[in-house]
């Protein structure tokens, strides 16, 4: 049996984390494909919209690069809170409750405040993200520049200033997304399962990256490429990447945080 540790080590009140092995990702995603085609009537629709989330992106700032490529990837930031309603999927087949793509639109509601708090929080960071990489762009590429989505992009990328744009991008891109993944790894699918407030979701994630520090990290990795595999066919991946990704996570939070004596929260 794994071993497991309290999130507030002098409290017996709080979750316990278990100690996973690092094959376990991969176990996730066979349960998350698993859930995906138990319920594809739920599970595609819910990840077209993805899709459709992505074009309307593109139309509304196709003559601004630099801010379509931040809100693009800001798939990354988005993506753990705005799959909620995969989680409440995989809830439901778990416990052989009917589900629907209805019960997944209004999963929220199960625990309105701190969920809402979550959402908050990853629209501010989507907001700073975004002005984040136009003062990047403005400050490396210049403000007179403003590339389109067509073939004039291609000068981003064999460019001096381009590349080092690109380059910085990653790195800060890359930092802020660790961060949302840090705190929002098993937070979001532990506030839709349980009675749990912010905090405690928030410390619960926290407790589980640095209990599980190389399992955490192949998965991150693998929610990397498999969003990219989604974003670079057009978004159209999306609608099967998304959902598998969101039902493997609800196994992951699953497999970590121990049921304990917490209530239940039934919807």
């Amino acid at each position: 049996m794994a071993a497991s540790i309290s999130v507030i080590e002098s409290s017996l009140g709080t979750p316990r984390v278990r100690i996973v092995s690092l094959e376990r990702p991969w176990e996730w995603l066979g349960a998350g494909w698993k859930d995906l085609w138990q319920a594809p009537a739920a599970s595609i629709p819910y990840g077209l919209l993805f899709v459709v989330m992505g074009y309307l992106l593109v139309y509304l700032i196709a003559g601004q690069f630099q801010y379509a490529l931040a809100l693009t990837t800001g798939f990354l930031l988005a993506g753990p809170f705005l799959s909620m309603g995969l989680y409440d999927i995989s809830r439901r087949l778990e416990v052989g409750e009917p589900a629907t793509l209805g019960h997944a639109l209004v999963a929220w509601q199960c625990n309105v405040l701190p969920i809402l708090m979550f959402g908050g929080l990853v629209g501010l960071l989507m907001i700073v993200w975004a002005r984040l990489s136009a003062l990047l762009f403005g400050v490396i590429i210049g403000g007179g520049h403003n590339l389109v989505l067509d073939s004039s992009v291609a000068q981003l990328f064999f460019s001096g200033s381009g590349l080092m744009f690109l380059t910085v991008f990653t790195l800060v891109g890359a930092v802020i997304a660790t961060a949302v993944f840090v705190i929002s790894v098993v937070s979001i699918p532990m506030m839709l399962d349980r009675k749990t407030d912010f905090v405690t979701a928030v410390l619960t994630s926290l407790t589980a990256v640095r209990v599980n520090k190389g399992v955490m990290l192949l998965w991150a990795a693998l929610i990397t490429i498999f969003t990219g595999i989604g974003l670079i066919t057009f978004y159209l991946g999306l609608a099967i990447v998304l959902p598998l990704i969101g039902h493997a996570t609800w196994h992951a939070y699953r497999d970590i945080v121990e049921s304990g004596d917490l209530e239940q929260n039934p919807i």
